[in-house]
């Protein structure tokens, strides 16, 4: 005895078009989430002499096949450099350098308490599980 079914085709495209929606929108959107969790947190600990190294920070989202990638960065030129400083300054409260007319003292201090060598890696490794978090809530149903 044999069944006649209605509509097979019409879910598999339904199916078809969720799961095109997934892997699109909300994973790119998943991505961005947890972009924007580990660029929040890094940003409390860049330095900020003159605030060009927190404000050149980037995100950027490419999908490419069915991988989506993201990364979050600086863009100013030294950046790679201050992040991999050896941070041997850290809490010793010893006055930024100073140019001609300005009085000690008035840049701060090296590595003050507003920045930390490997800005970028430690938020990153300390918000794992919102990461974690962000994604899975961006990805359910």
């Amino acid at each position: 005895m044999g069944v006649k079914l209605k509509g097979i085709s019409r879910a598999k495209s339904n199916l078809d078009k969720f799961i095109s929606t997934v892997e699109g929108k909300r994973a790119v959107r998943a991505i961005y989430s947890a972009l924007f969790i580990i660029g929040a947190a890094s940003a409390k600990e860049v330095p900020r002499d003159t605030s060009t190294l927190v404000n050149s920070q980037f995100r950027d989202v490419n999908v490419r096949g069915g991988m989506v990638m993201g990364r979050v960065g600086y863009s100013a030129a030294y950046a790679a450099a201050v992040h991999e400083a050896p941070g041997k300054y850290l809490n010793t409260q010893t006055d930024r350098p100073v140019g001609p007319g300005e009085s000690p003292g008035s840049r701060g201090v090296i590595w003050g308490p507003s920045g930390n060598p490997k800005f970028l890696y430690w938020p990153a490794k300390d918000s794992e599980s919102e990461v974690r978090a962000a994604i899975i809530r961006e990805m359910s149903l």
